[in-house]
């Protein structure tokens, strides 16, 4: 299951946040673009979600976002460890001890911790990111004392049973074979990973693990990573919805801060290569019909600085990102799919991680266009890019997109620990989220165009790719 990101949640909302204004029969389109303007305006200066933050005695930090909108909470409790974590030679672990935390604890036998949420009429689930592990639930509020109370005594002392990480280990290898093995972009996209970076580097491992690797995974590798790592002083719990803080103060002493304190371990993550495994990777399949194409280059990130970037660079990349490849209106949509070389290009930066972040480039060619067309097509974009600078008007449409999603990311009773814990889990404050649209709406031209310069410009470290059928 995938995280949720700040950035990716409020931008992926954005149009549809614009829609009703604009589509309005009661409003002429001035007058909408005024209340869209004003909405936005609001929402940039005030936090998204007002939440509140303390640390227990133990280490453990608390986040409440109230919300009484409907008696609903959403419990959520992060680790700042993931994939990222895993031990040499041990791809896989941090995913496989995700499984395993439901295998039962001192007072919840095995399996019965997701049987007693859908009895109370709720929903749980977990994930694991290269950055994050977050194990949650989401129940009317009256049932919130039950999850802290089964989800912290998992927290302090899983029994991890030794008879049954074979068949977990069964399970795993299933999922691996159906999302990846099974799949020609999930195994192009594997593949493209360890090009770039390596296939033992943090970031060149698949999240779930190489397949040998797990198959090599032992009861004692999760026990070792469980000691390390879940630790209060390096665990968040974030709580979303109709929960008063004092009530949440007094339920947090009771089943959290009794968790025994342990130093946080910290994250010894290597740095980036100094070039690509491959620079280039092209792949051919049978049972591909459409080639694609990914471009990814190295770049700075909210933690990490390098390459000629530094953390601040992490919101203009964003309009970067945006003004390039965010849908219609943008360059490469232009260049790519308007002039119907492609049936659709875009852009991405994956800079809300714990260490060096990328910047990406995709699209997939219409049939007949010849793999040379379209790469020269998209290294005549960014030169451009490059050479002229974005413009006022791209940066403030850019700007005004992203931010307009925030409005959106208010409803949804998921959106706020998401948000908050992943942003908490590798190190960033908690106004990092909160005034994301404010900090997004000061981004000016020259720092978008010094972004840019540096990492599409600097090419430090990148790997280019296609996927083509045989």
């Amino acid at each position: 299951m995938d995280t949720f990101p700040r950035r990716a949640a409020l931008i992926s909302v954005a149009s549809a946040v614009a829609a009703p204004l604009a589509l309005s029969p009661a409003a002429p389109a001035v007058v909408a673009r005024a209340q869209a303007s004003t909405l936005t305006d609001r929402v940039r200066r005030r936090p998204l979600f007002g939440a509140v933050q303390w640390q227990l005695p133990n280490g453990l930090r608390v986040v409440l976002a109230e919300s009484r909108r409907a008696p609903v909470a959403a419990h959520y409790l992060y680790l700042g460890a993931g994939a990222g974590e895993d031990p040499a030679g041990r791809s896989g672990v941090a995913h496989f001890l995700e499984h395993f935390m439901f295998k039962g604890s001192p007072a919840v036998p095995s399996g019965a911790f997701s049987r007693v949420v859908a009895q109370e009429g709720g929903q749980d689930n977990a994930f694991t990111s290269r950055d994050v592990t977050a194990y949650f639930q989401t129940v009317e509020a009256s049932r919130l004392p039950l999850m802290m109370r089964m989800e912290a005594d998992r927290f302090a002392a899983p029994v991890l049973p030794a008879d049954e990480v074979e068949p977990e280990r069964g399970v795993i290898v299933e999922e691996r074979r159906q999302r990846t093995d099974a799949v020609p972009r999930g195994r192009f996209r594997e593949a493209f990973d360890a090009a770039m970076w390596g296939p033992q580097h943090w970031r060149g491992r698949p999240l779930i693990g190489w397949l040998d690797e797990i198959r090599a995974i032992t009861r004692d590798d999760m026990a070792a990573f469980h000691a390390r790592h879940y630790a209060p002083s390096n665990a968040i719990l974030v709580v979303a919805g109709d929960v008063r803080e004092a009530d949440l103060r007094r339920w947090a002493d009771e089943f959290y801060a009794p968790v025994p304190a342990r130093p946080a371990p910290g994250r010894d993550r290597a740095p980036p290569p100094s070039q690509a495994a491959e620079p280039r990777i092209v792949r051919r399949d049978p049972t591909v019909r459409e080639a694609s194409f990914v471009r990814a280059l190295a770049a700075p990130s909210a933690t990490w600085a390098g390459f000629g970037g530094t953390p601040v660079m992490a919101d203009p990349l964003d309009a970067v990102a945006h003004l390039l490849g965010g849908g219609p209106g943008s360059r490469l949509h232009a260049a790519l799919v308007e002039s119907g070389l492609c049936v659709s290009a875009g852009a991405d930066y994956d800079g809300e991680s714990y260490g060096v972040g990328t910047f990406g480039v995709f699209a997939t060619p219409r049939p007949g266009v010849t793999p040379e067309r379209v790469e020269e097509t998209i290294d005549a974009t960014l030169a451009r890019l490059l050479d002229e600078g974005a413009t006022e008007a791209e940066v403030a449409r850019s700007v005004r997109q992203m931010t307009a999603g925030a409005l959106l990311a208010l409803d949804g009773l998921g959106a706020a620990p998401r948000m908050i814990g992943g942003a908490l889990a590798i190190g960033l404050p908690l106004e990092d989220v909160e005034h994301w649209p404010e900090r997004m709406a000061a981004v000016t031209r020259d720092q978008v165009n010094e972004a840019a310069r540096a990492v599409l410009g600097g090419r430090h470290l990148e790997t280019t790719g296609w996927l083509l059928p045989a």
